[in-house]
């Protein structure tokens, strides 16, 4: 059965959601997912889906969260309200891309729990008025803390999460390198690889829960691009991963885990092949879609130099004004369509080109929430007002 027979189009949440990680495991695909930081860098990666004919997964970081609110504003919940602004412009515009958005929050350390705990105070009051939450999940990413009490936060957080049916995403093994203020670069290398027990020990206390997770088990990764030789990836241990799995479950499915890669900037084909090989379902691109989106700037202005040193004077006259060269909307359309072509890139690695046939626009709407059904509150009003006078009739008659 198709992709877009069983799943919509538009931000997927819950069972969707899980029918979507379901096909791209039994398919052999992973899923790109793209940090942003605007409404901009936000668009570029739905329009490559558009493109790509593929599902794609939109998250935004505490870093990126604070700039969406804006870095002036210096309050407490910053990133977080710049997280659910970034959520619901995705929520307002994604359907009409015709292609299913999974909206999701990246690294959450244990410091920055209190930027978890907003996003997910926004996911409940979504629920609550809309019976579906606002972010499709969420990751949690205490690869620092002891193994112990790593997994021990993961299931408190699963436990308030699963009413929801929001996804989680965890971390056991640490990614190296540096990403948005958290730096890994000197961390000892034996943490970068995770052994089998540690993934099972995982999966054993959180399936207890439910099935909405993954597992971001590192196997070498460094956030970033290095140079070649500088990084050693082994995605093999993803595969013993999941033997090891399979054997203490009995399980039949031959990968029963959900995986995620971390790194994927710079990875080679090869790398990225085994790695969705091994049941990863989704891999988190960053450095290379910001170059992208630099390199397609850099690129305009290279081109249009001498038409932006000024609004009035160019090559072609002294008196001729430049404001088409220099409009905003000229050049971040430029920085758009080269970010949206680097995630086409990550589309056609990961094997999810094809995979969704895009519905048309006419068909979208917006995601902002449709009220859960019930009796209208005119409804209610009436019934009150009748149960009112008849009781009022009521008590006349029995005091007579």
């Amino acid at each position: 059965m198709a992709l877009c027979d069983i799943v919509p189009a538009g931000v997927v949440t819950g069972d969707d959601l899980i029918t979507l990680f379901d096909h791209a495991r039994a398919n052999g695909y992973a899923i790109p997912a793209v940090n942003c930081t605007s409404s901009s860098t936000a668009n570029a990666c739905l329009e490559a889906a558009r493109k790509a004919k593929s599902p794609v997964i939109i998250q935004v970081s505490n870093g990126g969260g604070a700039f969406v609110c804006g870095k002036s504003l210096k309050t407490a919940d910053s990133a977080a309200i710049g997280s659910v602004a970034l959520a619901m412009h995705v929520r307002s515009v994604a359907k009409y891309y015709g292609v299913p958005v999974v909206l999701h929050s990246d690294h959450c350390a244990k410091k920055l729990l209190p930027w978890f705990d907003g996003m997910l105070k926004a996911d409940e009051e979504f629920f609550a008025k809309y019976g579906e939450p606002l972010f499709s999940s969420h990751m949690l990413d205490l690869s620092e803390e002891p193994d112990d009490e790593n997994i021990a936060i993961c299931v408190e957080y699963m436990k308030r999460m699963a009413p929801l049916k929001i996804w989680l995403e965890m971390e056991i093994g640490i990614t190296g390198g540096e990403e948005d203020g958290v730096d890994n670069e000197n961390v000892d290398p034996a943490k970068l690889y995770t052994s089998p027990e540690q993934v099972w020990s995982v999966y054993e206390a959180l399936s207890k829960i439910g099935p909405m997770f993954s597992i971001a088990a590192a196997f070498g990764n460094v956030h970033g691009v290095y140079k070649p030789g500088n990084v050693v990836l082994s995605p093999e241990k993803l595969g013993t991963h999941q033997a090891y799995a399979k054997k203490m479950l009995g399980s039949s499915l031959a990968k029963p885990i959900y995986l995620v890669m971390h790194g994927g900037s710079g990875s080679t084909d090869a790398e990225i092949g085994a790695a969705v090989k091994h049941g990863v379902i989704k891999m988190n691109i960053d450095t290379d879609t910001q170059w992208a989106y630099w390199d397609g700037m850099r690129g305009f202005e290279k081109e249009k130099h001498d038409f932006l040193q000024g609004q009035i004077g160019n090559p072609t006259g002294p008196d001729k004004p430049n404001k088409k060269f220099y409009d905003p909307r000229v050049w971040i359309r430029k920085a758009e369509e080269s970010m949206c072509a680097r995630v086409n890139t990550s589309c056609d690695k990961l094997g999810s080109v094809g995979k969704y046939e895009p519905a048309s626009p006419e068909a979208g709407c917006a995601q902002i929430g449709d009220p859960k059904k019930g009796l209208s509150p005119i409804v209610l009003v009436a019934a009150g007002a009748i149960i009112g006078s008849a009781a009022t009739l009521l008590m006349k008659m029995v005091a007579k």
